[in-house]
């Protein structure tokens, strides 16, 4: 774990583009990304970014209607520092935020991190019959 050093914030004024671009376009859900595509995503969503002594260490987002639905996003934090609770911080933060409360509904993607969101209640789609999705050509 982390101490005070280690600051969560919505202002979207401190996300450190350059960082949050170079991580999303290399990894495996956003590989390619352009940078003005992660600035749009970042203009439209509930953002929050993880800082330790000032630098941008982490990043995720919320896609929501702040009423019935959220899908978060885009959530990692730098290799350098993975591997110290960090992650459970973030989403722990983004879970508790006051716009999030009484959703219907959260959903999220993760090809890899099944055992982080567990934690917070998440699971495989009870009904996936339900659920549909458009997704671009690769």
């Amino acid at each position: 774990m982390f101490s005070a050093a280690l600051e969560i914030s919505t202002d979207k004024s401190r996300i450190d583009i350059a960082v949050v671009h170079e991580y999303l376009s290399a990894s495996y859900w956003g590989v390619g990304r352009s940078r003005a595509v992660v600035e749009r995503s970042i203009q439209n969503s509930l953002c929050f970014g993880v800082y330790h002594s000032g630098r941008q260490i982490g990043f995720g987002r919320v896609v929501t209607d702040f009423a019935v639905f959220a899908y978060l996003s885009d959530i990692f934090v730098i290799p350098e520092f993975q591997g110290r609770g960090i992650g459970k911080i973030l989403v722990r933060s983004m879970l508790e935020h006051p716009q999030l409360q009484g959703l219907q509904v959260m959903l999220l993607r993760t090809r890899d991190a099944h055992g982080l969101y567990e934690q917070f209640g998440f699971r495989a789609l009870p009904r996936p019959e339900e659920m549909m999705g458009r997704y671009a050509s690769a």
